[in-house]
Parts: C-alpha cells; sequence; structure tokens
C-alpha cells in the first residue's frame, strides 16, 4: 500500500509539472508573440566540448570546459519559419593522459573558433524555438599545455593552412526557451571535416564535438 501510494504522488506530481509547463507556455504565447518580427541579441555561457578520432581508430580524450558567447540574429520568414545566423566566439579542446618512457603526462589542448551557424528555425510556439542547419568554424589559436614529471611547457602553435584544416564545416542543433528579452539556449555541434588538412601535421587527426547552454538578451 505504502508503495502504492507513493507511485500514485509521483504519477500526480508529473502531471501538475506537465500542466504549469503548458499553462506557463501558453500564457507566454499570448503576452509575447513576436514570432513574425527581427530581432537581434547577444549571449554568453559554456561549452563542453571533445573530439574524436575521424576513422574510427582508437583515440580516447576527455571532455574541456570553455567559454562561448556571441550575437544572433532572428530573420522572420513568417510565423513559425524563420532563419537564424549567429557570430560565436567558442573555445573548444580536450584533456589527454598517458605515460612516456615510464612517466605519466598529461595534455590539455584548447582551441579558439570564430564560428557562424546558419540555422533554420521552427517555432511552433513563442516560448520555444528549435534549430538546426550548417555551421562555418574557423580556428584563431591553438594552445597546448603538457605536464609531466621530467618535462612541463605551455605552447601556441601556428599552422599553414595545408598542414591542418582552419576552416571547419560542422552542423548544429539545438532549442531556444524565449522569455520576454530573455532567451536560454543549448546546442549540440560536431564537425563535419576533420582537422588533419594533408596529412603533414602532427596533430591527431579528429572531428570536434560540443554542447553549449547560453542565456541571451534580445531586442
Amino acid at each position: 500500500m505504502i508503495k502504492n501510494n507513493r507511485t500514485m504522488k509521483k504519477i500526480i506530481l508529473f502531471f501538475a509539472i506537465i500542466m504549469t509547463f503548458g499553462n506557463f507556455s501558453k500564457a507566454q504565447d499570448n503576452e509575447i508573440d513576436n514570432r513574425d518580427e527581427f530581432q537581434i541579441g547577444a549571449r554568453v555561457g559554456l561549452s563542453r566540448s571533445n573530439v574524436y578520432d575521424s576513422q574510427g581508430e582508437e583515440f580516447k580524450a576527455d571532455p574541456k570546459l570553455g567559454f562561448t558567447g556571441g550575437l544572433f540574429f532572428k530573420i522572420p520568414l513568417g510565423k513559425y519559419l524563420g532563419i537564424h545566423p549567429e557570430v560565436n566566439f567558442t573555445q573548444k579542446g580536450f584533456t589527454a593522459s598517458g605515460r612516456i618512457l615510464g612517466s605519466v603526462y598529461t595534455l590539455e589542448r584548447t582551441t579558439n573558433f570564430f564560428e557562424i551557424p546558419l540555422l533554420v528555425e521552427l517555432k511552433p510556439s513563442a516560448f520555444i524555438s528549435l534549430l538546426a542547419g550548417p555551421q562555418f568554424s574557423y580556428l584563431l589559436k591553438q594552445r597546448d599545455k603538457f605536464t609531466s614529471l621530467l618535462v612541463n611547457y605551455e605552447q601556441e602553435q601556428e599552422f599553414s593552412q595545408d598542414q591542418i584544416n582552419k576552416n571547419i564545416l560542422g552542423f548544429v542543433a539545438g532549442l531556444d526557451i524565449n522569455l520576454k528579452h530573455l532567451v536560454l539556449s543549448g546546442r549540440v555541434g560536431w564537425d563535419i571535416q576533420n582537422n588533419r588538412g594533408d596529412g603533414t601535421s602532427s596533430t591527431p587527426r579528429y572531428k570536434n564535438i560540443s554542447t553549449t547552454v547560453t542565456i541571451g538578451y534580445k531586442i
């Protein structure tokens, strides 16, 4: 009986949350339905990125936190559809560890990207927007921090265009929650091209994958 009561309370709580969320969404729709208006805004937040080998070979790394921020534009193509370009600065990278000559080492790589997503925006309500589309990324800078018992160094690397792909095409999908002037956003992005260039670089061949969470202000 006790177990059944607890289960019933959870079910009632679940439906109460759904009803509250639905009523809040409906109220937002009625109050700030500006889906057919041009809007511009700025956002800041955090990125969580990692890399994976583009041809399935063994390459293991741990995710890295970084900063992201930029501008966004909401260009309506009617009430329910729009174009959503963005201009962002995003930190990506990874951390990895291993052994060299019996000594444990740690490598922390930070890559700074200038990114331009060109997203299609589906607007089923004024409260929620669904977005997806291609993204152009340009590598601005790469910094490696290597730590071990034998040697420690920190280095910023410059690459020629034929050694490593500075221009990378990717894909982004995400969700916006619109609260009057505030926008809560989540994005998942991954590279379509790898970074290896013509193969002469000693940098491991990989693709970036990242998740970002931001808060923005729009006018």
